[in-house]
């Protein structure tokens, strides 16, 4: 597997993002406002493998920090395609100088634990305010 980290210069709402974040369980995501060919606000990271996109990572920046998510294509689960895109956004993060990633898993999500699970065997933590947030390394 060789993975690509492409940084999308004009984000908008496509078919692979429809593909692999459209397709996730109801509750993970609210993508009910974005329609094909609309801007997808944040800066989003695209994730080929061979010239296939097995996932994507987003991120928006706030006061410092960087909001972030990412979706994994379901046939390329488990192959270390989620740790790929959260090294990517944190070297993201690191080069504006921003000092921590967080996520929010929604109550809704169907999957929640595992989830939370996941983003903690990657070093972070529960901040408190029911994110979950991990220090930017530089």
């Amino acid at each position: 597997m060789a993975l690509t980290w492409i940084h999308e210069d004009n984000p908008s709402w496509d078919a692979g993002k429809d593909r692999i974040l459209g397709g996730a369980p109801a509750g993970v995501f609210d993508l009910s406002h974005l329609r094909q060919g609309s801007l997808a606000p944040g800066e989003w990271f695209r994730v080929e493998d061979g010239g296939a996109i097995v996932g994507y990572g987003w991120m928006d920046c706030t006061w410092g920090d960087a909001e972030v998510l990412l979706a994994v294509d379901p046939s390329a689960r488990s192959r270390g395609v989620g740790a790929f895109i959260l090294d990517g956004l944190e070297k993201e993060a690191a080069s504006r100088g921003l000092n921590y990633l967080y996520n929010a898993v929604r109550p809704t999500h169907p999957d929640g634990e595992h989830v939370t699970r996941w983003l903690v065997s990657h070093g972070f933590a529960p901040s408190g305010d029911g994110l979950l947030k991990r220090r930017v390394h530089r």
